[in-house]
C-alpha cells in the first residue's frame, strides 16, 4: 500500500479496506518547494563523458489521496529559459532554435495519468509530457522518502525519481556526427527528480 496506488492483483484489493492511518493522514495538496527540489538531466557528449544540467525555475503540485492511493496525481511546468549546464554557451545553444525553441515553447510540462505501486517505498507514475508542443507519454520511478514536519511547521512529504527519453521522440533532433564515428549529444537522456513538497494549509 502506498501513496500513488496498488498493483492491480487480488492481495491489493483485499488491502483497500485497511488504509494506513499514517497514509490516510498525508492526503491533501502539497506545492512542490523549489527551493529543496531538483528537476536535473544528463546527457551524453562526444560518446566520451556525461554533461549534467537542471531547471531553475518550476512549478508543480502534487494531489495525494491517503483513501484511494490510485487516485494521487503530480503536475509540473518548467521555464525553459531557467535551463542550467554550468556553460553559458552551452546554455545559450540549449534555448536556441537547434533546440528548444525557449522564445517559441517558453514550458516544458508534466501530467500524470496514471499510478501505481511497485512493492514497498517504489512507485511508478506514469503522465503526459509536452516539450516544443510535443505530448508524449512518460514513466517515472520514485522512490518515497518519507513525510516529516520541518522546524517551520510545514508538513513536508519527499520522493526521489528517475526516467529515460529518446529526445528525438520530442522534436529534439539537433546533432553533429563525430570524425571517429558517432554523434556530439545522445538520443537518449536520463532525468532526474528529488523532490520536496510542502502540505498547503
Amino acid at each position: 500500500m502506498g501513496i500513488f496506488g496498488r498493483k492491480n492483483d487480488t492481495a491489493a484489493t483485499a488491502a483497500t479496506s485497511a488504509v494506513n492511518p499514517d497514509l490516510a493522514a498525508l492526503t491533501g495538496t502539497y506545492t512542490i518547494d523549489p527551493a529543496h527540489t531538483t528537476i536535473g538531466f544528463v546527457a551524453r557528449h562526444a560518446m566520451v563523458t556525461n554533461v549534467k544540467g537542471g531547471f531553475a525555475d518550476f512549478t508543480g503540485t502534487l494531489e495525494l489521496d491517503g483513501a484511494d492511493p490510485a487516485n494521487s496525481s503530480a503536475r509540473i511546468d518548467v521555464t525553459m529559459d531557467s535551463i542550467d549546464t554550468g556553460n553559458a554557451d552551452r546554455d545559450g545553444h540549449l534555448k536556441s532554435a537547434d533546440f528548444f525553441k525557449t522564445d517559441e515553447f517558453p514550458q516544458m510540462t508534466f501530467r500524470s495519468t496514471k499510478a501505481e505501486a511497485l512493492g514497498g517505498d517504489d512507485y511508478r507514475i506514469t503522465g503526459d509530457l509536452t516539450i516544443l508542443g510535443t505530448t508524449r507519454p512518460l514513466s517515472i520511478d520514485l522512490e518515497f522518502n518519507g513525510a516529516a514536519k520541518d522546524p517551520f511547521g510545514n508538513e513536508r512529504v519527499g520522493f526521489e525519481g528517475t526516467a529515460s527519453i529518446l529526445r528525438s521522440e520530442w522534436g529534439l533532433t539537433w546533432n553533429a556526427a563525430l570524425e571517429t564515428g558517432g554523434v556530439l549529444v545522445s538520443d537518449k537522456i536520463k532525468l532526474a527528480f528529488d523532490i520536496s513538497a510542502i502540505k498547503n494549509a
